[in-house]
Order: C-alpha cells, then structure tokens, then sequence
C-alpha cells in the first residue's frame, strides 16, 4: 500500500480500546488526568469531521470491569461498545469486522494500556496492511518503562508517533479550511481545560505522575 506523509480527515478512523475506571487506576506513565482530555479532544475532533470512531471495552459482560469511563461515554452516548474477553482487541472477531466496516486504512489507535491493549491489536494491525498512528499523550501505561518500551516496539514495527493537537491540526493544516472552523473552538476549549488541570495539579487537587 502507498505510504502518506501527512494524514487527511477524510482517511482515517479513531479506534478506542479500554478507556474503563480499573484501567485509568493503574497508569503510572502519566498523569491519567491528561490522558483523559486528551482523548476527548480526539473525540471531539472525530465527531467534529465525521471521522467514524469504534469504542471497544474488555470484561464488562465478564462482570470483571465497568463500561467506558463517563466523561468519554458522554461524548459518543449512542456508539456501541464492543466488549470483549481477549486482550489483543485485534483477536476478537466483531473489532475486527468494525474495523473492516469503516473502510479505512488508516487508523488511530488509542488504548490503555500502552504495552498490552494498544501494543498487541497495533502490531497485528501493521501486519494485515494497516497504517497505523498512535498518540502518545492519549495513552498511559504501567509504569515508564512500559509505556515508553511500548512505544518503541510499535514504531520499529511501523506505527507512526504523534501528539493529539498534532494529530487533530493535521487533519486539515489549513486555517482558511472549512473544516478550521469546527476545529478552532475545540482547540481553543483544549487549551482552557489543559490550563485549568495544570492550576489544579498545582494545587494538589489532582495527582501527577512524573
């Protein structure tokens, strides 16, 4: 398949994998705070350019975890949840056929955590002729050495890095685009609620991991 060096709004698909409360409880690789907003402002900007998103969950039928943490749930409240019992998201035949649905090659994935939710599906995925970009600052792992081995791996096997605000502007590159129009407020709104969660890891009301 022909690589791309800038991606376009209009190839892709954004694909999250286990954004559930007993996941956010284990990151040590950041703060979970910020990889919480920084997976809304993807989901915001999917939503914004009618970029079809998949939503999957492990062990809720299980009775194991919960569903998708609230404050993403709320902004896709009619998507359907994939649940599953595999690890390897790429393993479970319904993702799969979501995935396939979507008729994109291109796919953002975004998981926690980093070494084994989003590590495992992205590799397989890399095999079966996908490209691949992950945003580092929308996952978390373990620990530091987790998340930044994870990383490694995926990049040596053909993933792309990138950083959510980038990943969003890069959709479009453009301020006299249309579709800035939609996506400037949202960046804007980003900026604000990255401010206020900075004032209040300051002040001790949220738990930063360094």
């Amino acid at each position: 398949m022909k690589k791309t060096s800038l991606w376009d709004s209009s190839q892709v698909a954004l694909i999250l994998i286990d954004y559930q409360e007993e996941m956010f409880a284990k990151i040590r690789s950041s703060d979970p705070n910020e990889v919480d907003l920084n997976v809304k402002l993807l989901l915001k900007g999917a939503s914004a350019l009618n970029i079809p998103t998949i939503l999957s969950t492990v062990g809720v039928q299980m009775g194991v975890n919960q569903a998708t943490r609230k404050s993403i749930r709320d902004l896709v409240p009619k998507l359907t949840e994939i649940d599953r019992s595999s690890m390897n998201a790429w393993e479970d035949e319904n993702f799969r056929a979501a995935v396939k649905a979507t008729g994109k090659k291109h796919l953002i994935f975004c998981a926690l955590w980093t070494e084994i939710c989003l590590a495992f599906p992205v590799v397989d995925a890399l095999n079966d002729d996908y490209q691949i970009m992950i945003p580092v600052d929308a996952v978390g792992g373990l620990s530091h050495v987790s998340h930044n081995t994870a990383i490694e791996r995926m990049v040596q096997a053909g993933a792309i890095p990138n950083t959510s605000l980038a990943l969003i502007t890069e959709f479009f590159r453009d301020w006299k685009d249309q579709r800035a129009s939609v996506m400037r407020p949202l960046i804007v709104q980003h900026f604000k609620d990255e401010k206020q969660l900075l004032v209040r890891s300051t002040s001790g009301e949220a738990q930063v991991y360094n």
